[in-house]
């Protein structure tokens, strides 16, 4: 067995030396994925000591390398002071992001300890929502009024050239008096004309911008027709407030993506590792798995209704899944495929009839053609016609239902301001389980004494 030691152990031990230089050292070795897995295998106490160690800038690094909600944990633990002076050293969304993790009254307690001036900043955007323009831009940017000079700005720039050096700089914007944005000017700009030149002779004027409460959507199909390196963001008054890139928008659909696939998979409230507290974990797991209990129920209820026909007529046993599961899949793509256009704001909550005729049609075909291939395999099987009648008329009715039923709820759940991602898929499971069952079961009940002993 190897005895090379882990990355934990090895900053474990640091920590319990005391070693701030080389445990910094080490830490920068690490791949931001390692940092997250190490820290993660760190007990809670020894994870305090790290970031006493380390300065807040190098502290500010660490947990710019983990994700948001694990990076939320740690800082909660920590004093309101030492997590202000960290937070302070992060990049405004990254702070917003981490900041919105928390409870509110952690977040509060922290923003009452950082400076004011970035603290204000940092309220204002924890005011937008997440998945638009205000609440994924950076407040970091150069802006300057137009009647300044090309000598103005670099003497600025040599002045802070501390702050700065963390800037993602690639333009510089101008603004009015009012703060309104009126130009804008690329790095190359200011190498050439003469310093005494003002930028309001070299901007670029009218720039495109987007506004702050601009959707992922736009944000999405701007980058897609315009490769810029940033766009700016105005406000109502149309005065510049921030800058997205476009790493925030990749990122952005990335955490959708992950946020909805948890969902889908029962993991409720937000992200979970294996580090948050035993009981949050078991809780959130809990509140989606007892109302699954519920669900079920509701679905195994049909079964024993018809309990004397399904002893009558035992291999109907085999087909009950088949029918259910194959109508649970076709009810799942309408349902990929409304979250999908109601995200690009194709269709509205309101659009439910429209919506329903067009899956009714889908739902026919796709529900016939499942039906004869079933019903064909039942027949062949057992040399029955009247099961295949049972069991592919009950796939081509449950299909129907599945297929228009999967399209209609995102819209539905969306006009109640529920969650489709979350709630569409165990009710489309519940209700096609229960249809299929009784479709099947009632259809035999029909024609039991066609289907002899089988």
């Amino acid at each position: 067995m190897s005895n090379e030691k882990t990355s934990w152990q090895q900053v474990a031990e640091l920590i319990t030396a005391k070693n701030s230089a080389a445990l910094l050292e080490y830490i920068d070795t690490l791949s931001p994925s390692e940092t997250a897995r190490t820290i993660s295998r760190l007990p809670e106490e020894t994870r305090l000591q790290l970031f006493t160690l380390l300065s807040p800038e190098d502290a500010a690094d660490v947990i710019e390398d983990i994700p948001e909600a694990q990076a939320a944990d740690l800082v909660e633990e920590m004093p309101s002071n030492q997590a202000a002076a960290i937070m302070e050293e992060l990049d405004s969304d990254h702070l917003v992001d981490v900041l919105g993790e928390m409870d509110e009254d952690t977040s509060r307690a922290i923003l009452a300890e950082m400076d004011q001036e970035e603290a204000r900043e940092a309220r204002m955007l924890l005011e937008y929502d997440s998945d638009c323009a205000g609440g994924l831009m950076i407040s970091e940017f150069l802006s300057y009024t137009s009647d300044k000079t090309i000598q103005d700005v670099l003497d600025d720039m040599q002045a802070n050239r501390e702050e700065y050096g963390g800037y993602h700089v690639q333009y510089f914007y101008v603004v009015d008096r009012k703060g309104k944005l009126s130009g804008i000017l690329q790095m190359h700009d200011l190498l050439f004309p003469s310093r005494k030149t003002p930028l309001s002779q070299i901007m670029i004027s009218s720039p495109l911008s987007v506004s702050d409460k601009a959707s992922l959507a736009e944000l999405e199909d701007f980058f897609e027709e315009h490769h810029f390196f940033g766009v700016p963001v105005v406000d109502e008054e149309k005065r510049l407030v921030g800058v997205v890139l476009p790493g925030a928008i990749e990122e952005a659909v990335n955490k959708r993506k992950t946020k909805n696939f948890l969902n889908l998979s029962g993991i409720v409230g937000g992200e979970e590792f294996r580090t948050m507290p035993l009981l949050t974990r078991s809780g959130r797991r809990l509140s989606w798995l007892s109302v699954n209990i519920v669900l079920n129920i509701m679905a195994a209820s049909v079964i024993a209704m018809y309990q004397d026909t399904l002893a009558a007529v035992i291999t109907l046993a085999v087909f009950l899944p088949m029918v259910s599961d194959m109508s649970g899949c076709s009810g799942n793509q309408a349902v990929a495929v409304s979250m999908r256009e109601l995200s690009l704001g194709l269709v509205r909550p309101g659009e439910i009839l429209w919506v329903l005729a067009k899956e009714a049609r889908v739902g026919i075909i796709n529900g016939a053609v499942l039906g004869v291939l079933l019903g064909s395999i039942a027949y062949f099987w057992k040399g029955n016609a009247w099961l295949g009648l049972v069991v592919g008329g009950a796939l081509a009715a449950n299909t129907l239902v599945s297929v228009t039923l999967g399209g209609m709820l995102p819209l539905l759940l969306k006009r109640l301001k529920l969650d489709p991602a979350l709630v569409s898929s165990p009710l489309l499971t519940t209700v096609t389980d229960m249809c299929g069952f009784f479709f099947v079961l009632s259809f035999a009940a029909a024609v039991l004494p066609k289907l002899g002993g089988m």
